[in-house]
């Protein structure tokens, strides 16, 4: 058992979890996941297509015939990041195909790892496959391995994602995802419907809704109604919370229309969380984003919205340090997020992307000055948190659990997305608990980021 503080870096997923083993003379596929929950499940999409083709699935370099690297681009540091784990599978392993959203710079790659069998970029599934089959030709057993494929999960059974859509049409300057990931492009609804049917008949208690822009789902398909299911994302919402599940709404860009989905959480349809990226308060500094900017009326909609449903829990991420922020534009942050008191908080200090256009604008913040405002503002956000949980001593709560050792059973409550917030702890009579089960508890304790309760 440990405590979780929050990730603070909310671009990442959980890490993978891989199981199976391969059967004799099976052609075995490594994949090393990176980034966001998007990038893992375009990595679950491709292994269950390779497992599907006679492939197994290898956890480590060693046992694999090849490897795939789902690479992240998102930060100068990430991109870091996956050219370190380009590198180290080179080394260990020596056949690599790299894929995702770096691979959308093939140059930048082969640069540095010239030996790589092959570069695609994100959601190129057919090239990854190709690229698999000419570096390790398919030799299934038609007995065993020519079967329709059930979904290859890199999450734990009980919770998965869901993707609705890819891409964005925003620009806001700080970003290159639409370079790397277009322009929108929503599913069919009935097909978002159908995977998540499937998911929870075969066992998956919470859906994690995920895209770049998920308040904008069916914009671009002018909101077409495929299969009786319309592609909007209120709609979607009401469908996906008949189904049974836990449904978290992630990515929720703060658009009027938002304030449809609070009541479906005010009856119970869908968990009472949005996580909206803020990404800062000041005006000046959201214009200079290219981002609205409009905090004020923010606050107002907050408002709103807990008038709906008072058991509401938001969660955003901010980024300190951008360029030409002022100590006055920062302290306006520090003052909105007093009045604003969100529940969970996740903060950059802001980088340099390659591409990007905020590298071009005046007076970038020196590192020091941005390590100190990223302090300050953690520990503003620590303190609203920490008096938000122990407000919750006393409470009576549903809380799905997670994992369960020797020590205790670690779940999370409904104000708690996988990894990137809060635990609740079961340290007493959790001996018969397994991960998935839902459960009642009395919280009788509260951390900083945390909760302890006891079975009620």
């Amino acid at each position: 058992m440990s405590t979780n503080p929050p990730n603070l870096r909310p671009d990442l997923a959980p890490a993978p979890k891989f199981d199976g083993g391969a059967r004799d003379g099976q052609p075995t596929i490594g994949m090393v996941s990176l980034g966001c929950p998007k990038a893992l499940v375009d990595s679950e999409r491709i292994l269950t297509r390779l497992r599907a083709e006679g492939y197994a699935i290898s956890p480590d370099y060693a046992g694999a015939d090849a490897v795939i690297v789902n690479t992240c681009g998102f930060l100068d540091s990430a991109k870091a990041e996956s050219l370190e784990a380009i590198g180290e599978a080179l080394n260990e392993n020596g056949k690599v195909i790299v894929t995702g959203c770096l691979g959308a710079e093939p140059e930048y790659i082969t640069g540095a790892h010239p030996a790589v069998l092959a570069v695609t970029g994100p959601h190129q599934y057919e090239q990854v496959l190709d690229a698999v089959h000419g570096a390790v030709p398919p030799s299934p057993d038609p007995f065993i391995d020519l079967l329709p494929a059930s979904g290859v999960s890199l999450t734990p059974r009980h919770f998965s994602y869901l993707k609705i859509s890819e891409g964005c049409n925003h620009k806001c300057k700080f970003c290159i995802i639409p370079d790397m990931r277009g322009k929108l492009a929503s599913r069919p609804a009935h097909a978002v419907v159908r995977e998540a049917e499937k998911l929870v008949d075969a066992g998956v208690k919470e859906l994690l809704v995920i895209s770049q822009d998920t308040s904008a789902y069916g914009v671009d398909t002018k909101h077409a109604e495929t299969g009786g299911h319309r592609a909007h994302i209120t709609d979607l919402a009401r469908d996906l919370g008949s189904l049974g599940a836990w449904v978290r709404l992630h990515y929720v860009y703060p658009y009027p229309h938002v304030r449809n989905l609070i009541p479906l959480m005010a009856e119970g349809l869908i968990l009472p969380y949005l996580d909206i990226p803020f990404q800062h308060a000041h005006p000046d500094v959201l214009r200079r984003m290219a981002r609205p900017a409009a905090a004020a009326k923010t606050l107002d909609e907050i408002a709103a919205w807990r008038d709906t449903c008072p058991d509401i829990t938001l969660r955003s991420t901010f980024i300190v340090g951008y360029p030409g922020e002022t100590e006055a534009e920062f302290q306006t942050l520090l003052d909105w997020m007093d009045e604003a008191q969100l529940d969970r908080v996740g903060c950059f200090q802001y980088e340099n992307v390659e591409g990007a256009r905020s590298n071009a604008l005046p007076d970038h913040v020196p590192a020091e000055v941005k390590q100190d405002r990223w302090e300050r503002f953690m520990e503003k956000a620590q303190a609203i948190s920490e008096a938000k949980l122990a407000a919750k001593v006393g409470q009576t709560m549903d809380v799905i659990v997670d994992e369960v050792d020797e020590d205790a059973a670690t779940c999370r409550t409904k104000a708690d997305a996988p990894e990137i917030d809060g635990n609740l702890f079961i340290d007493e009579g959790f001996e018969g608990l397994k991960p998935g089960d839902i459960v009642t508890v009395e919280v009788d304790e509260a951390g900083e980021y945390d909760l302890w309760g006891r079975l009620v």
